[in-house]
């Protein structure tokens, strides 16, 4: 693959957690290159590490050692208020629980992202609607999350995460908490945004269905990356 095209390049990183006298070493020496517009599943058992690599690919985590580059930027070496305002412009975060605010409506959650990085009122709002009308919610922009449906929620979710237009969308188990046919909608609902906008996506997932329809496979073995599913 063509380096210059790579949106994350992740290079020898080591990730470990040290309680009183114990160590333990999580991630081993994971190198991993995602281009621009590539679809990516991570899988592996529970509690093997797919999260911490997605958190420390994110920035939201620090590496014991090793480098994560994003478009260019080793994000590794960034204070916590760059890395913050990296992150809010060039990467969306979608969760398995949508971790919308409950007081506010879903424009004004959408459109939060913009507000926290300056945009005016008038074009977060503008922008907030249009996203969530590609994800089909253009009639329920005033409702509330609790007036949503776990799938319009998830939705509304995605949204926020993609109003922002960043290079790299990073998705912890985006499905996990939906029903089949919801998870189903909510996932083509992603592939239709990663076409529109060559956006990468960044998926951890226990969902089997869902990664073997992805371009590429890892999985996490033994707190090693692997290419494939088995």
């Amino acid at each position: 693959m063509n380096k210059a095209s790579n949106i994350i390049e992740c290079k020898n990183l080591n990730k470990g957690f040290r309680e009183a006298k114990i160590s333990v070493d999580v991630l081993h020496d994971i190198t991993l290159n995602v281009a621009k517009g590539e679809k990516v599943a991570i899988v592996g058992a529970s509690g093997s590490g797919k999260s911490t690599l997605l958190h420390l690919l994110g920035g939201l985590d620090k590496p014991t050692s090793g480098q994560v580059v994003v478009d260019g930027v080793d994000i590794t070496r960034l204070s916590e208020a760059k890395k913050s305002q990296f992150r809010n412009k060039n990467m969306g975060f979608v969760y398995q629980f949508h971790h919308l605010l409950p007081e506010f409506s879903a424009l004004e959650n959408v459109a939060m992202p913009l507000l926290l990085r300056g945009d005016a009122v008038s074009i977060a709002r503008e922008k907030a609607g249009d996203m969530l009308s590609r994800v089909g919610l253009g009639e329920r922009l005033r409702h509330k999350p609790g007036e949503l449906s776990g799938g319009e929620r998830q939705r509304a979710a995605v949204a926020r995460a993609m109003v922002t237009n960043p290079q790299c969308i990073l998705a912890d188990e985006p499905t996990g908490n939906l029903d089949k046919k919801t998870a189903h909608i909510v996932y083509e609902m992603m592939l239709q945004l990663n076409e529109e906008f060559a956006t990468s996506f960044i998926i951890v997932t226990h969902d089997q269905g869902l990664a073997i329809n992805m371009e590429t496979v890892y999985r996490i073995e033994s707190g090693r990356l692997f290419k494939g599913i088995e």
